[in-house]
C-alpha cells in the first residue's frame, strides 16, 4: 500500500521505519515540503512531500502531528481517505479544551469534527516511539504485541488491522470512536505492552472511573 505520513517526527518516522520494512510505499510530509525532509527520506528510503501531497499520496494516511494542528489539516485531501489518528492530548501543549478534558469527546471524535469526511481509525496513539522501534513481532511469536483501535467503520479498521498486522504487532478492536477512551492517556492499557489476550481483558475491564497515573505504563510491562 502507498502510506501517506502527515508529520515528519519521531512517531512518523518510527510507523515509516516500519511501513517500509514491511513493503510499503511511504510518504512523510511538513509544510515546508520535500527539501527539508531530503536526509530523513535519504535515510528511510522513502518520499517525501507536502501534508497535501501526503493525503494525495496515501491510501491510508496518518496524521503524526500534535492536537492543536488538527485544524489546519488539508482535509479537502483527505475526503473519503482511511486516517488513522494517533493523536494524544496534551493540555500543556494543546491548550485548554473542555470537551477532552470533561470526557464530552474522545481526541478522535475532535479530529472528526476537523475532517469530517475523512474515515478515522484510532492507532498507535497508546504505543511509545521506542516501543513502536523495538517491539515488532512475527505473527505467531509468544511475546508478540497488540495495538487497540477504534472506528465507526468496519471495513477501515479491517484495513488499518491488516496494516498493523504487517508491521509486527496484533490488534485489538476497542469499538467505536466515541469508545477510544479506553486507551488514551491515564487509562490502564495506554502505553503498556500486553499480548492480545491480556490487552482485550484489561481494555474492557476500564471504566469511566478508572484512572492511573502518568508515566504507569513505564512501570507496567506487562507482556
Amino acid at each position: 500500500m502507498n502510506i501517506g505520513i502527515i508529520g515528519a517526527g519521531a512517531m512518523a518516522q518510527a510507523i515509516a521505519l516500519n511501513a517500509v520494512r514491511s513493503g510499503h510505499s511511504v510518504m512523510l510530509s511538513n509544510t515546508r515540503g520535500a527539501g527539508s525532509l531530503s536526509y530523513i527520506a535519504r535515510d528511510l528510503e522513502c518520499q517525501a512531500g507536502t501534508p497535501s501531497e501526503a493525503a494525495i499520496f496515501g491510501d491510508i494516511v496518518i496524521v503524526a502531528v500534535p492536537l492543536y494542528a488538527a485544524p489546519y489539516l488539508p482535509k479537502e485531501y483527505l475526503k473519503d481517505k482511511v486516517v488513522i489518528d494517533p493523536l494524544n492530548y496534551f493540555p500543556h501543549r494543546d491548550g485548554n479544551i473542555a470537551d477532552l478534558k470533561n470526557g464530552v469527546l474522545t481526541t478522535s471524535e475532535l479530529l472528526a469534527r476537523y475532517l469530517p469526511e475523512a474515515i478515522i481509525v484510532k492507532a498507535f496513539n497508546s504505543i511509545t516511539v521506542e516501543d513502536l522501534r523495538c517491539d515488532a513481532r512475527p505473527e505467531g511469536a509468544q511475546d508478540r504485541r497488540a495495538i487497540p483501535l477504534a472506528g465507526d467503520n468496519a471495513a477501515a479498521k479491517l484495513k488499518v488491522a491488516e496494516f498493523i498486522h504487517g508491521l509486527g504487532f496484533d490488534t485489538v478492536d476497542a469499538g467505536l470512536l466515541k469508545d477510544s477512551w479506553r486507551f488514551e492517556r491515564y487509562r490502564p492499557v495506554y502505553c503498556v505492552a500486553l499480548k492480545k489476550e491480556t490487552l482485550e481483558k484489561n481494555l474492557f475491564a476500564t471504566t469511566r472511573d478508572t484512572w492511573v497515573s502518568d508515566g504507569y505504563w513505564i512501570l507496567n510491562r506487562g507482556v
